[in-house]
């Protein structure tokens, strides 16, 4: 049996938490409501698509919401170690959520699949494993981009959370080995409904681009900002924007801005040489069937690759322990650090035991908001 409690129906998930043993239990713990809704409901419609049985076995997904707020995230985190007995934990699609997710996770002995490229100290990351790549990965495409555009300054507006904060220090470095310099840097909540005092210091600053760090829905919002306040130079955005959600409500004020992505939001755009290309595809035509044309999204595809790695470690570890078993947690884990080079629809995947992250520094592709589409670039 396999089931998606929402918060609506919470009581027949703690029903279903008593699943016979031999069961793969997951927990998966999505942003359903607050700023980051855009970013776990295109998750939560694929995981609806999940199969039924992976390896011969059962597969029940148990989903909840955390609210885009840390606590709900790690109480959600608690409770799938403690009551559902999870065999893997999958989220959040928020940074600062799957962060406070993570000691849980690691004290449990529980593999945390993260849907967001949150950072950890060295050490702290023994068992969370990324599924989007890493910020260093993905500015190192923008940073070359940025090179052939000629750009040698740029101005900063992120968000003050985690995800913010390691795009500013990842991104920095990278552009400063390209000449490029962070002239101006301005912070926001995710939670804010304006940046007018922030756009107005930025584009007195005349940097020749803007990079703004925010995500889904509330990607747009900043950009308008800096847009209405007559900046003229190239906008950049970081792949949590990488959603039709930027165009729905930029509108023309997005027109023409860069966002970095992983390949599958444009599968058919890629080369047929590009090793992604046929996973990418077949992700976007069952999530496009199950949810409409142009739903594509890379929080969705994140989702799909989660699939990917189960059906690729789940029959190892089932040879090695039963699931509902730190034995089983811990086959998990060494199956996905020794599974090798795998396709995923945003790239090629390689963990290791010292390498979580993965993705090669040729991941990135830069796209281009083009008459209200995304165009590689």
């Amino acid at each position: 049996m396999k089931f998606i409690p929402t918060t609506i129906t919470f009581a027949a998930a703690v029903l279903c938490s008593t699943a016979a043993l031999a069961d793969v239990n997951i927990g998966v713990s999505l942003s359903l409501t607050g700023p980051g809704s855009g970013l776990g409901i295109p998750m939560q419609n694929y995981f609806k698509l999940f199969p039924q049985t992976i390896a011969g076995e059962k597969v029940n997904l148990i989903v909840l919401d955390d609210a885009t707020d840390p606590g709900k995230g790690a109480q959600n985190a608690r409770r799938f170690v403690t009551d559902d007995k999870v065999d893997m934990i999958i989220g959040s699609c928020i940074t600062a959520v799957a962060a406070a997710m993570s000691d849980i996770a690691t004290e449990s002995g529980t593999v945390q699949l993260a849907a967001s490229p949150v950072g950890l100290p060295p050490g702290k990351d023994g068992w969370v494993f990324r599924l989007p790549q890493s910020n260093t990965v993905m500015a190192h495409a923008m940073v070359a981009h940025m090179k052939k555009q000629g750009i040698k300054t740029v101005g900063f507006l992120g968000y003050t959370d985690a995800y913010g904060e390691q795009w500013l220090k990842e991104f920095t470095p990278e552009a400063e080995k390209a000449g490029i310099k962070v002239i101006a840097v301005e912070r926001f909540a995710r939670t804010d409904t304006s940046v007018t005092p922030q756009a107005l210091k930025l584009t007195a600053a005349n940097p020749d681009a803007m990079l703004i760090v925010a995500s889904g829905s509330g990607a747009a919002m900043p950009e308008m900002a800096v847009v209405e306040r007559n900046f003229k130079g190239k906008i950049y955005q970081t792949h949590a924007a990488a959603t039709r959600d930027l165009m729905r409500v930029g509108g023309k004020a997005v027109e023409g801005t860069y966002v970095v992505s992983g390949p599958a939001v444009i599968a058919e755009q890629l080369p047929d040489s590009h090793p992604s290309k046929k996973v990418a595809i077949d992700f976007v035509q069952k999530y496009e069937k199950s949810v409409g044309a142009g739903s594509r999204n890379q929080f969705a595809g994140h989702a799909y690759d989660a699939q990917v790695v189960l059906e690729k470690v789940l029959p190892g570890a089932l040879k090695k322990a039963k699931p509902g078993t730190k034995e089983f947690r811990a086959a998990i884990r060494d199956g996905m650090e020794t599974m090798g080079r795998t396709i995923f629809s945003h790239g090629v995947m390689n963990w290791t035991a010292a390498d979580h992250w993965g993705y090669t520094m040729e991941t990135g592709v830069m796209l281009k908001v083009v008459n209200g589409e995304f165009k590689v670039d």
